[in-house]
């Protein structure tokens, strides 16, 4: 399916409820004939019901189609995405990307 995906400004602080999130970088990864698009950063929870802890995560929204070609509101960067219907390549990029960044904690779109 193709969406949008907003780009969220690197290395600042997003917070929720609970604690906040920091994307700290992208990466563009070949796979096979296309690109797709990954973000790594670090989660912490402050005062999340079941503790308090961070960790390091990484999104894969999908296979890039156009890469920040628009611009949102806030003036936040937009790129059309094609998110990774198949599971089982689902699988295989999260490990891709999880091997590459030495984290286990990885969400293909």
């Amino acid at each position: 399916m193709r969406t949008q995906y907003t780009h969220t400004r690197l290395d600042e602080d997003v917070y929720s409820i609970s604690g906040f999130y920091t994307p700290i970088k992208e990466v563009r990864l070949r796979h096979g004939d296309r690109e797709v698009l990954y973000v790594v950063g670090r989660a912490t929870a402050e005062s999340a019901c079941c503790g308090t802890g961070t960790f390091a995560y990484a999104i894969v929204p999908g296979y890039i189609m156009a890469c920040k070609s628009d611009h949102n509101q806030r003036g936040l960067a937009v790129s059309q995405v094609e998110t990774v219907e198949d599971k089982e390549t689902q699988h295989e990029i999260a490990r891709m990307v999880g091997e590459a960044e030495g984290i286990n904690n990885v969400t293909v779109w």
